[in-house]
């Protein structure tokens, strides 16, 4: 029971800060301001480990990967420890661990992203009816807009009502089940079976 709560406890703060590092990914790729409160709030979290990063890993075609590999790290960091308490046997050979460890950081990564896109547009969604002119929903919109753009185009609005969001996030559904479905691709690399 112990070792349970410290798994929470460790799963929710690698969950909280690869959230922020990804938050600060999409903000800068979207090129959203970070002169607001949702703004200061992911650089205050993140920069601790960000800033020392940039130094050494460099940008790639405008993406910010010192906030993308940190992200990635702690996932598999926390494949890792979820490995430990579980008490899983790694059986295979320390390449095919490492991959499949990797591999599983990966999928975990991609989830998040997942989740943090679902939440995004959802929040964005629930502000354009509930408070349009809230300080916060002009960032919302703005990183909700390019995965809703595609959606836009082909689903119409229905007595002026959008309904690309419920679109997108029911694919965001069925990609988590495609992810999900992966994972267990990684256990032969794991467990050498």
């Amino acid at each position: 029971m112990l070792a349970q709560i410290l798994l929470l406890i460790i799963s929710t703060a690698v969950g909280f800060l690869t959230l922020m590092l990804l938050a600060r990914f999409f903000m800068q790729w979207q090129r959203v301001s970070f002169r607001n409160q949702i703004g200061q709030f992911v650089v205050t979290t993140t920069d601790w480990a960000v800033r020392p990063l940039r130094r050494v890993v460099p940008g790639v075609f405008g993406l910010d990967m010192a906030s993308l590999l940190p992200a990635w790290l702690l996932q598999t960091l926390l494949v890792l420890v979820e490995l430990a308490f579980g008490g899983v046997p790694l059986g295979g050979g320390a390449g095919g661990v490492l991959l499949g460890v990797l591999g599983l950081g990966l999928i975990e990564l991609l989830r998040m992203i997942i989740y943090l896109i679902f939440a995004v547009v959802l929040v964005s969604a629930v502000l354009s009816w509930v408070s349009p002119h809230s300080p916060a929903a002009p960032v919302f919109h703005s990183l909700a807009a390019p995965f809703l753009r595609p959606f836009r185009r082909v689903v119409p609005t229905i007595s002026g009502v959008d309904l690309s969001p419920l679109v997108l996030l029911l694919v965001l559904q069925i990609v988590l089940m495609v992810l999900g479905g992966m994972r267990g691709g990684f256990v032969p690399l794991l467990t050498g079976l």
